[in-house]
């Protein structure tokens, strides 16, 4: 018996769904073992009934009397024999009840769990983008980068470029920040001495492109998460928005900024440091996934990019199901986060059962 069950026995507290399903084992126990020393009892006396009939029939005339009181004792027995039989037959059926509704409990309970904690990640990573939003929209009105693209003389693109490296210097979650001309070549950047960016041309991005044709200062372009080959090859969510003449909301674009988030120490902290219960943690894999179902995060640290899952969502956000393996997967959409709508993307959990987390 667990310790929550037996306090919950002494004090009469209220039972959790752990110690409903084990004192319903432990009653399955206690009922088949005592229902069995019943029978045993019945049929010790059974045997001694009919022990003493034979020794009564020996007995003739002088041993009537006690044939009827073995007899009786023969009929008592067998009456309570049938008594024992049609409990252990009761007690089975409610308590395979008891039993199949407490794994009902646990599972159902269980799948909140992993859509809670799916939903924590997904919402976690969005509060966190979102900043990144509005990071994008206030540098680019930075008097820096607008007058670099407005005359973009050595002196102006040095400036900015200075500019932009005070900026990643109290905001340690990027890799670098691109200042780019309307043809899409990278004109400064904020860390020009660890990435090379004078032969960058970013015209054929699809994020590039989609800021170009933002249509006030409002308006933000998030790219799906992908390896940067000017940054390392490592893996970046770029957002990006037009620099726009005069720093104003309408103003035409003549340029755009680019800031890469440095995607893999943050999202790695969020799916590796959800609040998973002792025994859990190492039995669950926590995914960040994006809308297509590719893995861009992962508590293992596998398969990050290039692991597709397909999730069976039957039209929810968000739910809870069990694979063909036997694995329980919780899931959530992301909701948004204020101005920040999301991108499609999903937390999930797949969790092994007890019996199966160790090989």
């Amino acid at each position: 018996m667990t310790q929550n069950t037996a306090k919950a026995l002494d004090t009469g507290a209220t039972f959790d769904q752990g110690s409903i399903a084990d004192l319903s084992a432990r009653l399955a126990v206690t009922a088949r073992e005592k229902i069995g020393r019943i029978e045993a009892v019945t049929g010790r006396t059974r045997i001694l009934a009919l022990n003493a009939l034979i020794e009564a029939a020996r007995a003739g005339d002088a041993g009537r009397g006690f044939a009827v009181v073995a007899n009786e004792v023969r009929s008592i027995s067998m009456e309570v024999e049938q008594l024992a039989l049609s409990l252990r037959t009761e007690l089975s059926d409610q308590i395979s009840a008891l039993e199949t509704g407490s794994r009902r409990l646990l599972e159902h309970a269980n799948e909140t769990r992993l859509i809670d904690l799916s939903l924590n990640a997904i919402e976690l990573i969005d509060r966190n983008l979102y900043e990144r939003s509005c990071d994008v929209r206030w540098w680019a009105t930075d008097a820096a980068m607008v007058d670099a693209v407005t005359q973009p003389t050595a002196e102006r693109l040095r400036h900015a470029s200075r500019r932009l490296g005070v900026i990643l210097n109290a905001y340690t979650v990027y890799l670098d920040i691109w200042l780019c001309d309307m043809d899409g070549r990278v004109i400064a950047n904020g860390r020009p001495e660890r990435y090379s960016t004078s032969d960058v041309s970013v015209a054929g991005e699809p994020w590039f492109m989609d800021a170009c044709r933002t249509t006030s200062g409002d308006d933000f372009v998030c790219a799906d998460v992908a390896r940067a080959p000017a940054l390392k090859n490592k893996p970046v969510a770029t957002y990006a928005t037009a620099v726009r003449e005069g720093a104003e909301n309408r103003g035409k674009p003549l340029g755009v900024l680019a800031i890469h988030f440095d995607w893999e120490p943050q999202a790695q902290t969020i799916v590796e440091n959800l609040r998973f219960e002792p025994g859990e943690r190492e039995r669950s894999r926590a995914l960040l996934l994006d809308r297509n179902g590719r893995v861009i995060a992962a508590s293992d640290r596998q398969g990050l990019l290039s692991e597709y899952i397909t999730l069976r969502q039957d039209g929810e956000a968000q739910g809870a199901y069990r694979n063909d393996r036997g694995e329980m997967v919780g899931y959530a959409l992301t909701p948004g986060y204020e101005t920040y709508r999301g991108m499609g993307w999903f937390g999930a959990i797949i969790q092994k059962p007890p019996e199966k987390a160790k090989p």
